[in-house]
């Protein structure tokens, strides 16, 4: 399984890169900052997340294969970016798988290193929404994350459903597919149909 867990990582800080490129894109930067946008969607929330774990180490210093990962993924972006019919929707979607896999991967690492359930779920949904919200303020453009369809709640769903699958006699080769499949299910209905929770009403307040 940590073979597993070692390749999701990478898939998900490549898909987040393409996700920061994508962004990059849109704003028509050159492939340093495609590069640069991509390398910081990558490896921002996780980085977040180590620093609020204490780690040893921060993952991609430890292991720069992460880096080689989002500037390979970022400079493969900036060569076929303008073979995509619609940038915004491709990156919705990379978006999506990203949060989907980061939100249970950073459950997984905080829960690996003795943090009570409920500040691994937090982990988890910090990891998969921290450096999509770094990459949005410092483009100007609105917070993916603020988004008024589901954004966050799929990540929580994610974090949560594995929570609760480890915690049964499930294997971990089922709870950790599940839970990403759970997360990303709901984002992608969410873009697909519009999905939205209530919002504070108009009351009001003295």
């Amino acid at each position: 399984m940590d073979l597993a867990i070692y390749s999701f990582d990478l898939i998900g800080v490549a898909v987040f890169a393409i996700s920061g490129a994508l962004a990059a894109a849109e704003k028509r930067l050159d492939i340093l900052g495609f590069i640069l946008f991509g390398t910081i969607t990558g490896v921002g929330g996780g980085t977040a997340r180590d620093v609020l774990l204490d780690t040893d180490h921060i993952f991609w210093i430890a292991n720069t294969s992460y880096l080689w990962v989002c500037i390979g993924a970022s400079s493969l972006t900036w060569f076929m970016a303008g073979k995509v019919h619609s940038l915004h929707r491709v990156f919705l979607w990379a978006d999506a798988l990203g949060l989907a896999l980061f939100s249970v991967l950073g459950t997984i690492k905080a829960l690996e290193w003795q943090a009570p359930l409920i500040v691994a779920v937090v982990m988890g949904m910090m990891t998969a929404s921290f450096g999509s919200l770094i990459r949005d303020v410092l483009l100007g453009r609105p917070p993916v994350l603020l988004e008024p369809n589901i954004y966050v709640t799929a990540a929580l769903l994610g974090a949560g459903s594995y929570s609760v699958l480890q915690a049964l006699p499930v294997t971990e080769s089922v709870a950790m597919p599940v839970a990403m499949a759970g997360a990303f299910l709901l984002r992608a209905l969410a873009i697909l149909y519009d999905l939205r929770l209530p919002k504070y009403g108009n009351a009001e307040v003295d």
